[in-house]
């Protein structure tokens, strides 16, 4: 190692030491001073050569001073410390400690423990009881426990096993590391105990979350300080006991900034977002001091509450109190603005933020693609200078949720070129528009995807999987994805037993119900409407009823969608009176879909009267619907009111309601094709019509088979 009195310091040091030809006498007290007034490495530069040419770096303290001086200082990098360190000739335990410190902060537990070996061999005497805690700290930041354990060994036959400090730190490092046994040997092997050490085994617990343990552990604390009741609060709200996290708190005889925070965070985590507002308006109220932490618990429990007016208070608050400067509470007021939708505030505290992070760009985009601006998220999202799994779900779920599905699609297929892995959550989106789209070989590509990368199949993905696979007509599966997902939620049940009904398996639908019932599995809402459901698609006008009535059973109040399956049951069953009467003895009022079964199925069975009541109701209720009109004109012109037909086509001229025209579209080697009834505008047009006229006439005669085949191959 090089010494340090090289020309170009000892230049240096001329330029500090010339003083209208008088020189500077260095001693250890003008050395604090100077170095108190150093703010540059120029300057450290020319102290540390006066301090070498003086003999001063001899003197230990001296040499510590600087050392000190230099770990601690942002403008000196390590390495110089560190030449710093090897010139002094005979280093004691403070300078061998600050060493260690400066190597943590700057290359971790590795080279601390390098330079604890080289210690160990040529310093033996420098070992104190400040040695040991700092390597020990090192090893919990790093969650080294391997080293921990060797140092735990020498801490034993070096004889500091009685000293305090080093047990206290020995316990916090096995109890980081997840090594709890280890930490318990050490906390009842100990001759010395104080505060610290209870808390640092009870903490140890707590990151366990080894929940009995804690509990009996704090019943047998001799001081349960305000530490100790926090960190068990912490605990239990982690798991969601927060009856009894609320009796621990109110049982504190004191209670610090840490508590209220505590108790507010584990409310918003376990989702009970009012208790979460009224424990801080009682902090409010007991004039407790709030910061950063607190307010952005707080906003997120008024963004999921949707709790604007509260939100908008919290973040006045949070001005009169200094915090606005936070990024972090930035972050959430965006948020919480964008989730109440007034994304103009979000905006507007978007751009006038003195500094973004990738959570508030993150966040931006969420709000205006939740807000219907779905072109304003793309144009910031494109301009991002850096996106993670957030910002691609953001942007891909925004396009899913509005109706966007092929430009999801496109954007997930852009995701996979930059080698970014989706989470479930996008998974689920794209999913989503699989089934939208009925593109059944993209939806095969991401479940085969899944399978590959061993993408764990939670019960909201398996849910979507079932449904696309239903949707695009392929139940083998559908049923394969089910029977394979570890955990299935009743909205997995539900997904199967609507699409076996909705593909024609109606018996191995309701099988399924009965099925999910005796699993333990317990229906909901959504589950009846699947069960009617099937009974309607086959027509079991008997079992229908039945399951309507067994709702009560689960304390299930039909609504709309239960009352408007049985209503179209039992009208395409041609009982119509009987769905009328239903209809009436509805406790609420109904709506168009529920009435408009009923018009269907008297457009259906020929019934007049009881279609022609129905649809002028709905035309009342709905003037612009065309399918209204539509319907009950075709009723007239059944039973030859031509009169009644020209009336209501007059009408829809005079209200401008114009028939839309039907829209279909199917996927051929990845491309969408759509097509609307009447329309011309497909590039193979002529050649589909050929087509379509073929199979028409192959559907009257079979003897045209042999001559539809070649024009088949033509097409395709």
């Amino acid at each position: 190692m090089k010494k340090l009195t090289t020309s170009t310091n000892l230049a240096k040091l001329n330029a500090f030491t010339s003083k209208k030809s008088s020189r500077l006498t260095l001693t250890c007290g003008t050395l604090e001073n100077l170095l108190s007034q150093c703010h540059n490495c120029r300057l450290f530069d020319q102290i540390l050569c006066q301090v070498i040419c003086t003999g001063l770096f001899n003197d230990v303290y001296a040499a510590s001073r600087i050392l000190k001086f230099s770990t601690d200082s942002p403008f000196i990098r390590t390495d110089y410390s560190r030449r710093i360190f090897f010139n002094i000739e005979n280093p004691n335990g403070f300078i061998w400690n600050t060493m260690f410190r400066a190597a943590l902060r700057e290359n971790g537990i590795g080279e601390s423990i390098s330079l604890y070996r080289l210690m160990l061999r040529d310093r033996l005497d420098c070992l104190d009881n400040y040695t040991y805690p700092i390597l020990l700290q090192g090893c919990a930041l790093k969650m080294a426990c391997f080293e921990g354990t060797e140092l735990h060994d020498h801490v034993l036959k070096l004889g500091f096993e009685s000293d305090v400090y080093v047990v206290n730190n020995l316990i916090n490092m096995y109890g980081v590391c997840g090594c709890i046994s280890y930490a318990r040997k050490v906390f009842d092997e100990t001759p010395v105990l104080d505060s610290v050490s209870w808390n640092s085994l009870l903490a140890g617990y707590v990151s366990g979350e080894h929940v009995q343990e804690a509990k009996l552990f704090y019943t047998q604390m001799p001081i349960k300080n305000v530490i100790a009741s926090n960190s068990l609060i912490v605990l239990l709200g982690k798991v969601g006991r927060m009856n009894e996290a609320h009796q621990l708190f109110s049982e504190l005889k004191e209670k610090d900034l840490v508590s209220w925070t505590a108790m507010i965070s584990g409310y918003e985590q376990n989702e009970m977002y009012e208790s979460s507002l009224t424990v801080f308006s009682s902090m409010r109220k007991n004039g407790i001091f709030i910061d950063e932490v607190v307010i952005v618990s707080v906003l997120s429990a008024c963004s999921n509450l949707q709790s604007f007016y509260t939100g908008m208070l919290v973040h006045c608050l949070a001005i009169k109190v200094g915090l606005e400067r936070y990024v972090n509470l930035h972050n959430a007021l965006i948020h919480m603005y964008s989730t109440c939708e007034d994304v103009f505030a979000a905006e507007k505290l978007f751009r006038n933020c003195s500094y973004l992070d990738l959570i508030s760009w993150n966040s931006m985009v969420f709000g205006y693609a939740k807000a219907g601006l779905v072109d304003k998220a793309r144009d910031l999202f494109d301009v991002m200078s850096e996106k993670d799994i957030v910002s691609w779900g953001s942007m891909i779920s925004g396009y899913c949720r509005h109706g966007m599905f092929s430009e999801t699609l496109e954007l997930f297929q852009d995701m996979q070129l930059q080698g970014i892995q989706p989470d479930e959550t996008v998974l689920v989106s794209v999913v989503s528009a699989c089934a939208e789209l009925s593109a059944l070989d993209r939806g095969k590509w991401i479940d085969a995807y899944i399978k590959k990368n061993k993408v764990k199949v939670n019960p909201i993905l398996g849910t979507t999987l079932i449904d696309m696979y239903m949707k695009c007509g392929n139940v083998e599966s559908a049923m394969e994805v089910f029977w394979g997902m570890e955990e299935r939620g009743v909205s997995s049940w539900n997904a199967l037993i609507l699409g076996l009904a909705m593909n024609g398996h109606v018996e191995e639908s309701l099988d399924m119900f009965e099925q999910m019932k005796r699993n333990g599995a317990v229906p909901n809402e959504i589950t009846f409407v699947a069960v009617l459901g099937s009974c309607r698609h086959k027509g079991l006008v008997k079992e229908g009823l039945k399951y309507f009535d067994s709702m009560r059973e689960y304390d299930i109040k039909p609504n709309l969608k239960h009352y408007g399956c049985v209503v179209d049951l039992l009208g395409r069953r041609g009982l119509l009176k009987d769905a009328e009467e239903l209809i009436e003895s509805m406790p609420m009022e109904p709506d168009e879909m529920t009435l408009g079964a009923l018009l269907g199925a008297c457009t259906q069975h020929g019934n007049k009267e009881i279609g022609e009541r129905i649809g002028k109701k709905l035309i009342q209720l709905r003037p612009e619907n065309d399918g209204f009109h539509v319907m009950l004109s075709n009723i007239y012109a059944s039973h030859g009111q031509w009169a009644d037909v020209r009336e209501i086509r007059g009408n829809m001229m005079r209200q401008g309601v114009v028939k839309t025209p039907g829209c279909s579209i199917i996927e051929k080697d990845g491309v969408f094709h759509e097509f609307l009834s009447g329309g011309q505008s497909h590039p193979r047009i002529q050649e589909i019509q050929v087509m379509l006229h073929a199979i028409n006439r192959c559907s009257k005669d079979t003897s045209v088979t042999d001559e539809l085949l070649p024009i088949a191959e033509d097409a395709a």
